[in-house]
């Protein structure tokens, strides 16, 4: 208001001299009222103040709202159940929590809860009435690969089933691994496991020892592999011996390596698992195979079924599996996965089962918790989860 005041009486001081000024300049016979003269003038100045000019209030700065820092949930825990004995416990082996999350809730991956059974066979007796250790009878393989098939089961190769352990690329929700030790003819495969490739489209695995030697039995099997049912895999290439933690580096790269050189040869073809003779494994061992491109390996330890980033081994030796070496101490769970023996696995099908659903629905739980929290610390540098295709 003072401020206005100080403009009216300057307007009024200015206007007031120049109506004087023009009374003045006026003729005589055309004499104004001063007053009148005066008042207008005033009046004038008034309008003028009375109408603020574009810079006569200040502009304010406008002041930022401050962004609240979102703190990311704390992430639940490794998934567990009580179906595996207590000294099989799941281990986890992807070190990138984001990369994790982004490969579990991409819709385009495999689901959570998908399991991989994997199962052992070594000798099939098709004349025998009852199966007994490492050796199946044909009427009890049936029966194990009908409920397979009926308790919704596929089975899937070691490609499926690498990218799956590396990636959760997607494969079906209950999937089974049938691995076959040893070398054999043919006719082992086409009594026994054709009619499942033909009616389901289910392919079996031979875990085949390198040894160059037998041309016949490379020649038949070469021919299989070409059919593309039979999926060839390391299993030594001695073999007799299995490699342990005195084994030295030049038998360990025989065994492993030698193993790769006859699948080159015969069958036009680089393995990616090796499925350790008599079981036997050590950490260098381990270390040697995955310099050597070996993606995944197979034990002979009856631990359980396996899912992506969740593997069961034992720390130590244990009353529940008194002959099956740990699995912690080698220090790769993709180099050292579990396998049920074929006599035995058609009584754990329902608890692998039971494995998938406690695990999605744990999923499922969980769901909301994980998506926060990768939205929050990953999605600024991983993006956003993808979406369905």
């Amino acid at each position: 208001m003072k401020n206005h005041a100080t403009r009216a009486t300057q307007y009024f001081l200015t206007f007031g001299l120049a109506a004087l000024l023009l009374v003045s300049c006026q003729p005589a016979a055309a004499t104004a009222d001063p007053n009148v003269v005066l008042t207008a003038a005033f009046e004038t100045a008034l309008a003028e103040i009375s109408q603020p000019t574009a810079t006569s209030v200040p502009t304010e700065t406008p002041v930022p709202t401050a962004t609240i820092p979102r703190t990311p949930p704390a992430l639940p825990g490794v998934f567990q159940t009580s179906i595996l004995k207590p000294e099989d416990q799941p281990r986890t082996y992807v070190a990138d929590t984001c990369q994790y999350l982004q490969n579990k809730w991409n819709p385009n991956n495999a689901m959570p809860g998908t399991v991989v059974m994997t199962i052992m066979f070594h000798a099939i007796d098709k004349d025998a009435t009852t199966s007994q250790y490492m050796k199946i009878s044909s009427k009890d393989l049936k029966k194990l690969m009908n409920d397979l098939h009926d308790l919704g089961f596929q089975a899937i190769n070691t490609q499926q089933a690498a990218d799956f352990l590396y990636n959760n690329a997607r494969i079906p929700q209950k999937s089974v691994l049938l691995i076959v030790d040893d070398r054999a003819s043919a006719s082992k495969y086409n009594d026994h496991f054709r009619s499942y490739y033909e009616d389901w489209g289910w392919q079996v695995v031979n875990a085949y020892i390198g040894i160059d030697e037998r041309p016949d039995l490379w020649a038949e099997n070469a021919a299989l592999s070409a059919e593309g049912w039979v999926d060839y895999e390391a299993h030594g290439y001695i073999h007799n011996i299995p490699i342990s933690d005195g084994s030295t580096d030049d038998f360990i790269m025989g065994e492993m390596n030698g193993a790769i050189t006859s699948l080159q040869k015969y069958m036009n073809k680089t393995p990616i698992a090796y499925i350790w003779p008599g079981g036997g494994f050590s950490r260098r061992a381990v270390e040697l195979g995955t310099q050597l491109g070996y993606k995944i390996g197979f034990t002979v330890n009856p631990r359980g079924p396996v899912m992506y980033n969740w593997v069961p081994q034992a720390d130590t030796y244990n009353p529940s599996n008194p002959v099956a070496i740990p699995e912690t101490p080698a220090g790769n769970p993709l180099m050292t996965l579990p396998r049920y023996t074929d006599v035995n696995a058609r009584g754990e099908l329902d608890n692998v089962r039971a494995v998938s659903d406690q695990a999605a629905q744990y999923a499922e739980q969980n769901k909301a918790i994980e998506l926060e929290y990768y939205d929050i610390v990953c999605a600024p540098t991983y993006g956003p989860i993808p979406a369905a295709q």
